[in-house]
Protein backbone atom coordinates (compact mmCIF):
# COMPACT_ATOMS: atom_id res chain seq x y z
CA UNK A 1 0.00 0.00 0.00
CA UNK A 2 1.45 3.18 -0.90
CA UNK A 3 1.83 6.10 1.66
CA UNK A 4 -0.26 8.81 -0.15
CA UNK A 5 -3.20 5.76 0.15
CA UNK A 6 -2.35 4.75 3.63
CA UNK A 7 -2.49 8.51 4.77
CA UNK A 8 -5.85 9.08 3.15
CA UNK A 9 -7.49 5.71 5.05
CA UNK A 10 -5.94 6.95 8.44
CA UNK A 11 -7.34 9.67 7.50
CA UNK A 12 -10.92 9.00 6.95
CA UNK A 13 -11.30 6.24 8.86
CA UNK A 14 -10.19 6.82 12.13
CA UNK A 15 -12.26 9.75 14.50
CA UNK A 16 -9.29 9.92 16.49
CA UNK A 17 -5.70 11.64 16.49
CA UNK A 18 -3.40 8.69 15.19
CA UNK A 19 0.19 7.94 14.18
CA UNK A 20 2.43 5.55 12.31
CA UNK A 21 5.80 5.06 13.92
CA UNK A 22 8.31 2.73 12.60
CA UNK A 23 10.75 0.13 14.37
CA UNK A 24 13.83 3.46 14.67
CA UNK A 25 11.09 5.47 16.17
CA UNK A 26 10.15 7.76 13.08
CA UNK A 27 6.51 9.28 12.40
CA UNK A 28 5.62 8.18 8.97
CA UNK A 29 2.44 8.95 8.59
CA UNK A 30 -0.15 10.80 10.74
CA UNK A 31 -3.84 12.15 10.14
CA UNK A 32 -5.05 15.70 10.34
CA UNK A 33 -6.73 14.92 14.10
CA UNK A 34 -2.87 14.36 15.48
CA UNK A 35 -3.20 18.76 15.96
CA UNK A 36 -5.45 17.77 19.01
CA UNK A 37 -2.06 16.27 20.66
CA UNK A 38 1.36 18.46 20.07
CA UNK A 39 0.55 21.70 18.97
CA UNK A 40 2.85 22.28 16.41
CA UNK A 41 2.27 21.71 12.69
CA UNK A 42 3.82 18.65 10.43
CA UNK A 43 5.44 15.87 13.20
CA UNK A 44 5.86 13.53 10.08
CA UNK A 45 9.83 12.30 10.20
CA UNK A 46 10.07 13.58 13.91
CA UNK A 47 11.07 10.87 16.34
CA UNK A 48 8.41 9.50 18.76
CA UNK A 49 10.26 9.95 22.04
CA UNK A 50 11.20 13.64 21.93
CA UNK A 51 7.22 14.07 21.36
CA UNK A 52 5.64 11.91 23.90
CA UNK A 53 9.25 10.98 25.94
CA UNK A 54 7.97 7.57 25.78
CA UNK A 55 10.75 4.88 24.55
CA UNK A 56 10.41 3.17 21.45
CA UNK A 57 11.08 0.04 23.39
CA UNK A 58 8.02 0.82 25.55
CA UNK A 59 5.87 1.35 22.97
CA UNK A 60 6.83 -1.79 21.15
CA UNK A 61 6.14 -3.79 25.09
CA UNK A 62 2.79 -2.29 25.30
CA UNK A 63 1.94 -3.51 21.88
CA UNK A 64 2.70 -7.03 22.87
CA UNK A 65 1.00 -7.45 26.29
CA UNK A 66 -2.05 -4.80 25.33
CA UNK A 67 -0.67 -2.16 27.90
CA UNK A 68 -2.07 1.49 27.24
CA UNK A 69 0.76 4.05 28.71
CA UNK A 70 -1.13 7.71 29.50
CA UNK A 71 0.39 11.15 28.15
CA UNK A 72 -0.14 14.44 29.13
CA UNK A 73 0.04 17.20 26.25
CA UNK A 74 -2.08 20.41 25.52
CA UNK A 75 -3.72 20.37 28.75
CA UNK A 76 -5.04 16.81 27.99
CA UNK A 77 -4.87 13.46 28.82
CA UNK A 78 -4.45 10.72 26.49
CA UNK A 79 -4.29 6.60 26.76
CA UNK A 80 -2.33 5.26 23.69
CA UNK A 81 -3.66 2.36 22.16
CA UNK A 82 -1.06 0.62 20.15
CA UNK A 83 -1.45 -1.80 17.49
CA UNK A 84 1.50 -3.55 14.93
CA UNK A 85 -0.09 -2.56 11.56
CA UNK A 86 -1.62 -5.12 9.34
CA UNK A 87 0.12 -4.02 6.13
CA UNK A 88 3.31 -4.08 4.64
CA UNK A 89 5.98 -6.23 5.56
CA UNK A 90 7.25 -3.37 7.81
CA UNK A 91 7.43 -3.97 11.89
CA UNK A 92 5.50 -0.70 12.18
CA UNK A 93 2.95 0.48 14.83
CA UNK A 94 -0.19 2.19 15.03
CA UNK A 95 -0.40 4.99 17.92
CA UNK A 96 -4.42 5.76 18.31
CA UNK A 97 -4.84 8.78 21.17
CA UNK A 98 -7.39 8.35 22.81
CA UNK A 99 -8.87 11.69 24.90
CA UNK A 100 -9.35 10.39 28.19
CA UNK A 101 -9.18 13.87 29.95
CA UNK A 102 -12.49 13.64 31.78
CA UNK A 103 -12.55 10.50 32.98
CA UNK A 104 -8.74 11.14 34.22
CA UNK A 105 -10.02 14.30 35.86
CA UNK A 106 -13.35 12.07 37.62
CA UNK A 107 -10.87 9.28 38.78
CA UNK A 108 -8.30 11.87 40.40
CA UNK A 109 -11.60 13.60 41.51
CA UNK A 110 -12.76 10.23 43.01
CA UNK A 111 -9.39 9.33 44.52
CA UNK A 112 -8.64 12.42 46.58
CA UNK A 113 -12.58 12.33 48.12
CA UNK A 114 -11.59 9.03 49.65
CA UNK A 115 -11.99 9.29 52.90
CA UNK A 116 -9.07 8.36 55.47
CA UNK A 117 -9.13 7.40 59.18
CA UNK A 118 -6.56 8.77 61.30
CA UNK A 119 -6.84 6.70 65.27
CA UNK A 120 -4.76 9.38 67.51
CA UNK A 121 -4.10 8.07 71.17
CA UNK A 122 -2.24 10.27 73.39
CA UNK A 123 0.49 7.86 75.05
CA UNK A 124 1.28 8.18 78.59
CA UNK A 125 -2.27 9.24 79.53
CA UNK A 126 -2.30 7.95 82.90
CA UNK A 127 1.34 8.97 84.18
CA UNK A 128 1.11 12.80 82.84
CA UNK A 129 -2.43 12.38 85.00
CA UNK A 130 -0.08 11.25 87.78
CA UNK A 131 2.40 13.96 87.96
CA UNK A 132 0.24 16.91 87.29
CA UNK A 133 -1.86 18.75 89.50
CA UNK A 134 -5.99 18.68 88.71
CA UNK A 135 -5.36 22.45 87.42
CA UNK A 136 -2.24 21.66 85.20
CA UNK A 137 -3.68 18.45 83.90
CA UNK A 138 -6.62 20.82 82.87
CA UNK A 139 -4.60 23.18 81.58
CA UNK A 140 -2.64 20.40 79.53
CA UNK A 141 -5.71 18.33 78.47
CA UNK A 142 -6.93 21.34 76.79
CA UNK A 143 -3.83 22.49 74.92
CA UNK A 144 -3.59 19.03 73.35
CA UNK A 145 -7.25 18.53 72.45
CA UNK A 146 -6.75 22.34 70.89
CA UNK A 147 -3.42 21.09 68.98
CA UNK A 148 -5.50 18.08 67.54
CA UNK A 149 -8.40 20.04 66.68
CA UNK A 150 -6.51 22.93 64.96
CA UNK A 151 -4.43 19.98 62.83
CA UNK A 152 -8.15 18.90 61.71
CA UNK A 153 -9.15 22.00 60.95
CA UNK A 154 -6.78 22.61 58.32
CA UNK A 155 -7.62 19.52 56.42
CA UNK A 156 -11.52 20.31 57.03
CA UNK A 157 -11.76 17.28 59.04
CA UNK A 158 -13.99 15.61 61.33
CA UNK A 159 -12.38 15.18 64.66
CA UNK A 160 -13.95 12.80 66.91
CA UNK A 161 -12.76 12.89 70.62
CA UNK A 162 -14.23 9.51 71.86
CA UNK A 163 -12.12 8.98 75.23
CA UNK A 164 -10.37 11.55 77.22
CA UNK A 165 -6.69 9.50 75.27
CA UNK A 166 -8.40 8.91 71.92
CA UNK A 167 -9.84 10.59 68.73
CA UNK A 168 -11.32 9.20 65.58
CA UNK A 169 -10.22 11.43 62.46
CA UNK A 170 -11.95 11.19 58.78
CA UNK A 171 -10.34 13.51 56.50
CA UNK A 172 -10.63 13.16 52.50
CA UNK A 173 -6.82 11.71 50.87
CA UNK A 174 -6.41 14.83 48.63
CA UNK A 175 -5.00 16.38 52.38
CA UNK A 176 -2.49 13.06 52.96
CA UNK A 177 0.03 13.74 50.95
CA UNK A 178 0.18 17.25 52.78
CA UNK A 179 1.11 15.30 56.35
CA UNK A 180 3.37 13.05 54.33
CA UNK A 181 5.04 15.64 53.33
CA UNK A 182 5.16 17.73 56.71
CA UNK A 183 6.03 14.24 58.54
CA UNK A 184 3.08 14.69 60.73
CA UNK A 185 4.55 17.75 62.32
CA UNK A 186 1.74 17.31 65.07
CA UNK A 187 3.70 15.19 66.37
CA UNK A 188 6.55 17.72 67.23
CA UNK A 189 3.91 20.38 68.16
CA UNK A 190 2.47 18.39 70.96
CA UNK A 191 5.74 17.04 72.05
CA UNK A 192 6.80 20.80 72.62
CA UNK A 193 3.86 21.31 74.90
CA UNK A 194 5.01 21.87 78.14
CA UNK A 195 3.51 19.45 80.77
CA UNK A 196 5.58 20.18 84.25
CA UNK A 197 6.65 16.44 84.20
CA UNK A 198 10.01 15.04 83.54
CA UNK A 199 8.67 13.80 80.12
CA UNK A 200 6.93 15.49 77.55
CA UNK A 201 3.17 14.54 75.89
CA UNK A 202 3.46 12.40 72.92
CA UNK A 203 0.90 10.91 70.42
CA UNK A 204 0.69 7.69 68.51
CA UNK A 205 -0.95 8.20 65.08
CA UNK A 206 -2.24 5.42 63.05
CA UNK A 207 -3.72 6.23 59.49
CA UNK A 208 -5.63 3.92 57.32
CA UNK A 209 -6.08 4.54 53.84
CA UNK A 210 -7.33 3.13 50.40
CA UNK A 211 -9.95 0.16 51.83
CA UNK A 212 -12.11 -0.88 49.68
CA UNK A 213 -14.98 -0.16 52.00
CA UNK A 214 -15.35 2.07 55.17
CA UNK A 215 -14.79 -0.76 57.97
CA UNK A 216 -11.65 -1.79 55.61
CA UNK A 217 -10.42 1.88 55.76
CA UNK A 218 -11.05 1.65 59.90
CA UNK A 219 -9.37 -1.60 60.03
CA UNK A 220 -6.02 -0.37 58.28
CA UNK A 221 -6.13 2.51 60.83
CA UNK A 222 -6.49 0.14 63.68
CA UNK A 223 -3.99 -2.12 62.27
CA UNK A 224 -1.57 0.96 62.17
CA UNK A 225 -2.07 2.62 65.23
CA UNK A 226 -1.46 -0.86 67.01
CA UNK A 227 2.14 -0.92 65.18
CA UNK A 228 2.76 2.72 66.45
CA UNK A 229 1.82 2.15 70.18
CA UNK A 230 3.79 -1.11 69.70
CA UNK A 231 6.93 0.64 68.94
CA UNK A 232 6.75 2.76 71.21
CA UNK A 233 4.61 5.95 70.75
CA UNK A 234 5.56 9.42 69.65
CA UNK A 235 4.56 8.19 66.20
CA UNK A 236 2.50 8.39 62.97
CA UNK A 237 2.12 5.45 61.34
CA UNK A 238 0.71 4.90 57.80
CA UNK A 239 -1.11 2.05 56.28
CA UNK A 240 -2.08 1.96 52.70
CA UNK A 241 -3.17 -1.99 52.12
CA UNK A 242 0.41 -4.08 52.27
CA UNK A 243 2.40 -0.60 52.51
CA UNK A 244 3.51 0.72 55.78
CA UNK A 245 5.05 4.17 56.15
CA UNK A 246 6.65 5.36 59.70
CA UNK A 247 6.72 9.07 60.71
CA UNK A 248 8.42 10.63 64.07
CA UNK A 249 9.29 8.15 66.91
CA UNK A 250 12.15 10.41 68.64
CA UNK A 251 11.44 9.51 72.51
CA UNK A 252 12.87 6.87 73.90
CA UNK A 253 9.38 5.34 75.37
CA UNK A 254 8.37 6.59 79.12
CA UNK A 255 7.99 3.64 81.28
CA UNK A 256 4.58 2.53 82.61
CA UNK A 257 4.26 2.96 86.62
CA UNK A 258 1.79 0.61 86.93
CA UNK A 259 2.55 -2.83 87.45
CA UNK A 260 -1.43 -4.40 86.82
CA UNK A 261 -0.75 -5.67 83.62
CA UNK A 262 2.20 -7.81 84.63
CA UNK A 263 -0.18 -9.41 87.15
CA UNK A 264 -3.32 -10.03 84.24
CA UNK A 265 -0.54 -11.49 82.02
CA UNK A 266 0.80 -13.50 84.57
CA UNK A 267 -3.06 -14.74 85.43
CA UNK A 268 -3.94 -15.37 81.55
CA UNK A 269 -0.25 -17.11 81.27
CA UNK A 270 -1.11 -19.75 84.31
CA UNK A 271 -4.41 -20.33 82.77
CA UNK A 272 -2.97 -21.35 79.19
CA UNK A 273 0.07 -23.16 80.49
CA UNK A 274 -2.56 -25.42 82.80
CA UNK A 275 -4.79 -25.63 79.90
CA UNK A 276 -2.05 -26.88 77.44
CA UNK A 277 -0.95 -30.52 77.27
CA UNK A 278 2.62 -29.55 76.46
CA UNK A 279 4.91 -26.62 76.59
CA UNK A 280 7.73 -25.23 74.22
CA UNK A 281 9.57 -22.46 74.84
CA UNK A 282 11.25 -20.93 72.25
CA UNK A 283 13.64 -17.34 71.73
CA UNK A 284 15.52 -16.06 68.38
CA UNK A 285 17.84 -18.20 66.82
CA UNK A 286 21.63 -17.63 68.48
CA UNK A 287 19.87 -16.72 71.79
CA UNK A 288 21.64 -14.20 73.60
CA UNK A 289 21.61 -14.17 77.83
CA UNK A 290 18.10 -11.81 77.68
CA UNK A 291 16.33 -14.51 75.32
CA UNK A 292 18.07 -17.87 77.30
CA UNK A 293 17.55 -16.25 80.65
CA UNK A 294 13.91 -15.04 80.13
CA UNK A 295 12.80 -18.79 78.50
CA UNK A 296 14.96 -20.54 81.95
CA UNK A 297 12.63 -17.79 83.77
CA UNK A 298 9.34 -19.21 81.43
CA UNK A 299 10.39 -22.59 82.42
CA UNK A 300 10.54 -22.04 86.32
CA UNK A 301 6.79 -20.28 85.66
CA UNK A 302 5.44 -23.72 84.14
CA UNK A 303 7.30 -26.18 86.35
CA UNK A 304 4.78 -23.49 89.02
CA UNK A 305 1.95 -25.12 87.66
CA UNK A 306 3.34 -28.99 86.81
CA UNK A 307 4.15 -28.62 83.43
CA UNK A 308 7.21 -29.17 82.29
CA UNK A 309 8.41 -27.28 79.55
CA UNK A 310 10.81 -28.02 76.68
CA UNK A 311 13.25 -25.25 75.61
CA UNK A 312 14.17 -25.09 71.91
CA UNK A 313 16.93 -24.24 71.48
CA UNK A 314 19.55 -25.47 68.46
CA UNK A 315 22.38 -23.18 68.17
CA UNK A 316 24.25 -21.37 70.66
CA UNK A 317 27.27 -19.25 70.88
CA UNK A 318 30.37 -18.97 72.90
CA UNK A 319 28.79 -16.65 74.92
CA UNK A 320 26.09 -18.63 76.47
CA UNK A 321 28.69 -22.01 77.21
CA UNK A 322 28.89 -21.43 80.57
CA UNK A 323 25.59 -20.66 81.72
CA UNK A 324 23.88 -23.35 79.05
CA UNK A 325 26.48 -25.96 80.49
CA UNK A 326 25.57 -25.44 84.23
CA UNK A 327 21.58 -25.47 83.25
CA UNK A 328 22.24 -28.40 81.34
CA UNK A 329 24.17 -30.03 84.29
CA UNK A 330 21.26 -29.54 86.48
CA UNK A 331 19.06 -31.62 84.81
CA UNK A 332 16.22 -29.11 85.97
CA UNK A 333 15.30 -28.45 82.49
CA UNK A 334 14.19 -30.22 79.21
CA UNK A 335 16.33 -28.63 76.18
CA UNK A 336 15.60 -29.92 72.51
CA UNK A 337 15.93 -29.31 69.28
CA UNK A 338 13.95 -28.21 66.62
CA UNK A 339 13.40 -32.33 64.95
CA UNK A 340 12.36 -32.95 68.31
CA UNK A 341 9.91 -30.33 68.72
CA UNK A 342 8.21 -30.28 65.49
CA UNK A 343 8.03 -34.23 66.50
CA UNK A 344 6.16 -34.00 69.56
CA UNK A 345 4.23 -30.32 69.57
CA UNK A 346 -0.06 -30.88 68.58
CA UNK A 347 -2.81 -28.67 68.38
CA UNK A 348 -3.45 -28.85 72.14
CA UNK A 349 0.30 -27.47 72.93
CA UNK A 350 1.43 -24.10 73.74
CA UNK A 351 4.19 -22.26 72.16
CA UNK A 352 6.04 -19.83 74.39
CA UNK A 353 7.92 -17.11 72.12
CA UNK A 354 10.18 -14.79 74.43
CA UNK A 355 12.62 -11.71 73.14
CA UNK A 356 11.53 -11.71 69.42
CA UNK A 357 7.74 -11.15 68.31
CA UNK A 358 9.09 -12.07 64.34
CA UNK A 359 8.00 -15.44 63.41
CA UNK A 360 11.39 -15.29 60.61
CA UNK A 361 13.63 -15.02 63.35
CA UNK A 362 12.24 -17.55 66.13
CA UNK A 363 14.15 -20.97 66.68
CA UNK A 364 11.71 -22.48 65.04
CA UNK A 365 9.30 -20.65 62.92
CA UNK A 366 7.31 -24.04 62.08
CA UNK A 367 6.43 -24.67 65.69
CA UNK A 368 3.92 -21.25 65.03
CA UNK A 369 2.03 -23.09 62.11
CA UNK A 370 1.45 -26.37 64.30
CA UNK A 371 -0.92 -24.49 66.97
CA UNK A 372 -3.02 -21.50 67.31
CA UNK A 373 -2.15 -21.40 71.23
CA UNK A 374 0.90 -19.13 71.25
CA UNK A 375 1.74 -16.26 73.80
CA UNK A 376 4.40 -13.84 73.34
CA UNK A 377 6.95 -11.60 75.62
CA UNK A 378 8.48 -9.03 73.86
CA UNK A 379 10.25 -5.47 75.02
CA UNK A 380 10.96 -4.64 71.26
CA UNK A 381 9.30 -2.13 69.23
CA UNK A 382 6.60 -3.62 66.93
CA UNK A 383 7.70 -4.19 63.37
CA UNK A 384 5.26 -4.88 60.42
CA UNK A 385 6.45 -8.86 60.47
CA UNK A 386 4.94 -9.89 63.73
CA UNK A 387 3.36 -13.22 64.88
CA UNK A 388 -0.37 -12.91 63.94
CA UNK A 389 -3.22 -13.20 66.20
CA UNK A 390 -1.23 -14.67 69.30
CA UNK A 391 -3.57 -16.00 72.07
CA UNK A 392 -1.40 -13.59 75.09
CA UNK A 393 0.74 -11.02 73.61
CA UNK A 394 3.16 -9.13 76.17
CA UNK A 395 4.91 -6.73 74.39
CA UNK A 396 5.92 -3.56 75.99
CA UNK A 397 8.64 -1.10 74.49
CA UNK A 398 9.06 0.44 77.65
CA UNK A 399 11.03 -2.48 79.25
CA UNK A 400 14.80 -3.12 79.53
CA UNK A 401 14.62 -6.53 78.50
CA UNK A 402 12.28 -9.57 78.36
CA UNK A 403 14.29 -10.77 81.75
CA UNK A 404 12.33 -7.89 83.33
CA UNK A 405 8.80 -8.99 82.14
CA UNK A 406 9.32 -12.54 82.65
CA UNK A 407 10.67 -11.19 86.38
CA UNK A 408 7.44 -9.04 87.08
CA UNK A 409 5.21 -12.17 86.37
CA UNK A 410 7.37 -14.37 88.12
CA UNK A 411 6.92 -11.64 91.10
CA UNK A 412 3.33 -12.61 91.18
CA UNK A 413 3.44 -16.70 90.80
CA UNK A 414 6.62 -17.78 93.08
CA UNK A 415 6.87 -17.62 96.70
CA UNK A 416 10.69 -17.13 98.61
CA UNK A 417 11.92 -20.12 97.37
CA UNK A 418 9.95 -21.14 93.86
CA UNK A 419 13.34 -19.44 92.20
CA UNK A 420 16.57 -21.21 92.29
CA UNK A 421 19.80 -19.10 92.16
CA UNK A 422 20.64 -20.16 88.27
CA UNK A 423 17.11 -18.48 87.17
CA UNK A 424 17.26 -15.62 89.14
CA UNK A 425 20.88 -14.67 87.83
CA UNK A 426 20.06 -15.66 84.02
CA UNK A 427 17.27 -13.20 84.34
CA UNK A 428 19.56 -10.12 85.88
CA UNK A 429 22.05 -11.68 83.08
CA UNK A 430 19.56 -11.01 80.62
CA UNK A 431 18.96 -7.01 81.68
CA UNK A 432 22.22 -6.53 82.65
CA UNK A 433 23.19 -7.20 78.58
CA UNK A 434 20.54 -5.65 77.55
CA UNK A 435 20.97 -2.41 79.61
CA UNK A 436 24.93 -2.21 78.79
CA UNK A 437 25.56 -2.55 82.83
CA UNK A 438 21.73 -0.29 83.77
CA UNK A 439 22.84 2.86 81.84
CA UNK A 440 21.07 2.66 78.48
CA UNK A 441 16.72 1.81 79.09
CA UNK A 442 16.53 1.79 82.18
CA UNK A 443 13.45 2.85 84.24
CA UNK A 444 12.61 2.27 87.99
CA UNK A 445 11.19 -1.00 87.36
CA UNK A 446 14.21 -2.17 86.04
CA UNK A 447 16.13 -1.50 89.62
CA UNK A 448 13.09 -3.01 91.05
CA UNK A 449 13.23 -6.42 89.10
CA UNK A 450 16.85 -6.55 89.74
CA UNK A 451 16.33 -5.71 93.49
CA UNK A 452 13.93 -8.60 93.31
CA UNK A 453 16.39 -11.08 91.92
CA UNK A 454 19.19 -10.03 94.22
CA UNK A 455 16.79 -11.19 96.97
CA UNK A 456 16.35 -14.48 95.38
CA UNK A 457 19.93 -15.45 95.56
CA UNK A 458 21.72 -13.68 92.20
CA UNK A 459 25.00 -13.27 92.61
CA UNK A 460 26.17 -9.56 90.94
CA UNK A 461 29.56 -11.50 90.77
CA UNK A 462 28.54 -14.67 89.10
CA UNK A 463 26.76 -12.58 86.66
CA UNK A 464 29.76 -10.68 85.76
CA UNK A 465 31.44 -13.82 85.34
CA UNK A 466 29.19 -15.06 82.53
CA UNK A 467 30.28 -12.14 80.34
CA UNK A 468 33.91 -12.66 80.16
CA UNK A 469 35.94 -12.53 77.35
CA UNK A 470 38.41 -15.57 75.92
CA UNK A 471 41.71 -13.86 75.40
CA UNK A 472 40.58 -14.02 71.18
CA UNK A 473 37.40 -12.39 71.35
CA UNK A 474 39.41 -9.52 73.52
CA UNK A 475 41.57 -8.63 71.07
CA UNK A 476 38.92 -9.09 67.96
CA UNK A 477 37.11 -6.16 70.30
CA UNK A 478 40.24 -4.06 70.98
CA UNK A 479 41.25 -3.91 67.22
CA UNK A 480 37.70 -2.91 65.89
CA UNK A 481 37.69 -0.15 68.27
CA UNK A 482 40.96 1.25 67.18
CA UNK A 483 40.04 1.23 63.64
CA UNK A 484 37.05 3.23 64.28
CA UNK A 485 36.12 6.28 62.23
CA UNK A 486 34.72 9.15 63.94
CA UNK A 487 32.68 11.66 61.01
CA UNK A 488 32.28 15.24 61.86
CA UNK A 489 28.52 14.74 62.35
CA UNK A 490 28.77 12.32 65.33
CA UNK A 491 28.60 8.93 64.38
CA UNK A 492 31.04 6.31 64.99
CA UNK A 493 31.75 3.51 62.30
CA UNK A 494 33.80 0.31 62.45
CA UNK A 495 34.53 -2.40 60.25
CA UNK A 496 35.77 -5.93 62.17
CA UNK A 497 37.43 -7.97 59.84
CA UNK A 498 37.40 -11.29 61.85
CA UNK A 499 34.92 -13.74 61.19
CA UNK A 500 34.00 -15.26 65.11
CA UNK A 501 31.67 -17.16 66.50
CA UNK A 502 30.36 -14.81 68.82
CA UNK A 503 30.69 -11.75 66.61
CA UNK A 504 27.48 -10.35 67.07
CA UNK A 505 28.50 -10.32 70.61
CA UNK A 506 31.36 -8.53 69.94
CA UNK A 507 30.09 -5.90 66.98
CA UNK A 508 27.38 -5.08 70.41
CA UNK A 509 30.36 -4.64 72.88
CA UNK A 510 32.46 -2.46 70.42
CA UNK A 511 29.27 -0.02 69.30
CA UNK A 512 28.47 0.33 73.25
CA UNK A 513 32.07 0.95 73.65
CA UNK A 514 32.33 3.44 71.14
CA UNK A 515 29.39 5.91 72.83
CA UNK A 516 31.55 6.24 75.35
CA UNK A 517 33.77 8.66 73.09
CA UNK A 518 32.78 12.45 73.89
CA UNK A 519 30.93 13.88 70.65
CA UNK A 520 29.56 10.40 69.17
CA UNK A 521 25.79 10.95 69.28
CA UNK A 522 25.24 7.17 67.56
CA UNK A 523 28.00 4.43 66.48
CA UNK A 524 27.60 1.34 64.00
CA UNK A 525 30.02 -2.05 64.20
CA UNK A 526 30.11 -3.88 61.01
CA UNK A 527 31.58 -7.57 60.86
CA UNK A 528 30.74 -10.85 59.62
CA UNK A 529 29.48 -14.13 61.25
CA UNK A 530 30.70 -17.74 60.32
CA UNK A 531 27.32 -18.16 58.33
CA UNK A 532 28.98 -15.42 56.23
CA UNK A 533 26.59 -12.64 56.77
CA UNK A 534 26.94 -9.08 57.42
CA UNK A 535 26.07 -8.53 61.00
CA UNK A 536 25.78 -4.63 62.45
CA UNK A 537 25.11 -3.26 65.42
CA UNK A 538 23.93 0.28 65.79
CA UNK A 539 23.77 2.10 69.53
CA UNK A 540 23.10 5.51 70.01
CA UNK A 541 21.96 8.16 73.35
CA UNK A 542 19.18 8.79 72.22
CA UNK A 543 19.63 12.02 69.79
CA UNK A 544 19.21 9.31 66.76
CA UNK A 545 16.68 6.55 66.29
CA UNK A 546 18.79 3.69 65.27
CA UNK A 547 16.14 1.09 65.15
CA UNK A 548 14.68 2.94 62.22
CA UNK A 549 18.00 2.91 60.44
CA UNK A 550 18.07 -0.80 60.91
CA UNK A 551 14.52 -1.06 59.39
CA UNK A 552 16.23 -0.32 56.03
CA UNK A 553 18.45 -3.37 56.56
CA UNK A 554 15.51 -5.35 57.78
CA UNK A 555 16.26 -5.55 61.03
CA UNK A 556 14.92 -3.92 64.25
CA UNK A 557 15.12 -2.87 67.93
CA UNK A 558 14.88 -0.09 70.13
CA UNK A 559 15.15 3.73 69.74
CA UNK A 560 18.76 3.63 71.03
CA UNK A 561 19.63 -0.20 70.56
CA UNK A 562 19.02 -1.97 67.08
CA UNK A 563 20.45 -4.49 64.93
CA UNK A 564 20.63 -6.11 61.63
CA UNK A 565 21.88 -8.92 59.21
CA UNK A 566 22.10 -8.75 55.56
CA UNK A 567 23.46 -9.95 52.03
CA UNK A 568 26.15 -6.95 51.37
CA UNK A 569 29.79 -6.80 51.51
CA UNK A 570 30.57 -4.89 55.22
CA UNK A 571 31.81 -1.71 53.24
CA UNK A 572 28.73 -1.19 51.09
CA UNK A 573 26.81 -1.46 54.31
CA UNK A 574 28.81 0.70 56.31
CA UNK A 575 28.93 3.44 52.91
CA UNK A 576 25.11 3.12 53.34
CA UNK A 577 25.09 3.71 56.73
CA UNK A 578 26.85 7.08 56.55
CA UNK A 579 24.37 8.20 53.52
CA UNK A 580 21.39 7.62 56.29
CA UNK A 581 23.20 9.37 58.50
CA UNK A 582 24.10 11.93 56.81
CA UNK A 583 20.20 12.43 55.36
CA UNK A 584 18.64 12.43 58.73
CA UNK A 585 21.27 14.43 60.53
CA UNK A 586 21.00 17.27 57.90
CA UNK A 587 16.69 17.20 58.21
CA UNK A 588 16.95 17.51 62.11
CA UNK A 589 19.83 20.52 61.08
CA UNK A 590 17.12 22.19 58.62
Amino acid sequence: MSEQVAEKRIASIIPMPVCVINRQGKVIQANGKIGEVFLYDGIKDSDIFTLTGIKVSVLYDAAEHDSHPLLKRNDKIFRLLIQKAEDGEEDNLVIFFNDVTTLEELKDRYNDEKSCIARIQVDNYDELTNSSSSERWLTLSSEIDKAVRRWGTKMNAAVNRVRNNSYVIWFEHRNLENLVAEKFDILDEIRNIETGADFPASLSIGVGVGGKTPIQTEEYANAALDLALGRGGDQAVVKRNSKIEYFGGKLQTVEKSNKGKSRIVGHALKQLVQQSNKVFIMGHRNPDMDSFGSALGISRFCELFDKKANIVIEEYNESLQLIYNQAKASEKYQFINREKALAQIDENSLVIVVDTHRPSITECPELLTRTDRIAVIDHHRKMEESIENPTLAYMESYASSASELVTEILQYNVDKKGLNKLEAEALLAGITIDTNGFVMKTGVRTFEAAAWLRRRGADTTEVKRFFQKDANSFMIHAKACASARFLENGVAISICDHPHLDEQIICAQVADQLLTVKGTKASFVIGTNLDGKTVISARSLGAVNVQVIMEKFNGGGHLTTAAAQVDMPKEEAAEKIIKIMEGILNDSNS
